[in-house]
């Protein structure tokens, strides 16, 4: 794990620099480079949706308890790079598109993915006994919006490029983005399984109070 740590730090200490060197883009200038950062988030963002709607899953039909705390971790980092990506987005679209937000197909179902998760931390909170496994029918149908939203832009009027636009960027575009990606990537590992072993660690200690009390 401190490697992986050594290694994300490292990766976004140097991103900056590769982000410098890419090419301005024609339209947009130097604005567009909030890109780098923000399709990254996004797809941690879906990432985690699927992680949490995956675990949520194993907890309610494979009834593997353990799984609640991989839900929560992924629905907290859904929040957290949910928020990320609908910062970034309206900072970019202003400069591309001159509004700040549009209700078009994937701004509407992002906002909607992340209010999901944000209705299911408060509920973690707040919904007592039973709302692990209400919460993780609030996951699943947060992982059913997450295809959704990506082929949103393939099939509805949207101004976001389509999903064909990332393949097809200029090498030196190219390399800065999938080296964010891979840093992205990595954070999101690292964040999901300290938050999931600070969970673990939250049962065995209320077992432990609750075996004492016992006694």
């Amino acid at each position: 794990m401190i490697v992986m740590m050594a290694l994300a730090g490292t990766m976004f200490a140097a991103a900056p620099f590769l982000i410098d060197a890419a090419p301005q883009e024609a339209t947009m200038g130097l604005v567009y480079k909030i890109y780098f950062f923000h399709m990254p988030s996004a797809w941690m963002f879906l990432t985690a949706a699927v992680v949490a709607g995956v675990a949520s899953f194993r907890l309610l039909f494979l009834k593997r308890p353990r799984a609640d705390h991989w839900v929560i971790a992924a629905a907290e980092l859904a929040v957290l790079f949910g928020a990320f990506t609908l910062v970034t987005g309206p900072l970019w679209a202003r400069k591309s598109w001159g509004v700040w937000w549009v209700w078009d197909a994937r701004l509407t179902s992002s906002l909607m993915l992340f209010m999901i998760f944000v209705a299911y931390v408060l509920l973690r909170k707040y919904g007592g006994a039973g709302s692990d496994k209400l919460g993780a029918g609030l996951a699943l149908f947060g992982m059913a919006n997450v295809p959704f939203i990506y082929v949103s832009v393939n099939y509805w009027r949207t101004f976001h490029p389509p999903t064909s636009v990332v393949p097809k960027l200029p090498v030196e575009m190219g390399i800065p983005l999938w080296f964010c990606v891979a840093a992205f990537t990595l954070l999101f590992i690292i964040l999901l399984r300290l938050r999931a072993r600070l969970e673990h660690q939250r049962d065995r200690v209320e077992m432990l109070y609750l075996a004492e009390d016992e006694a």
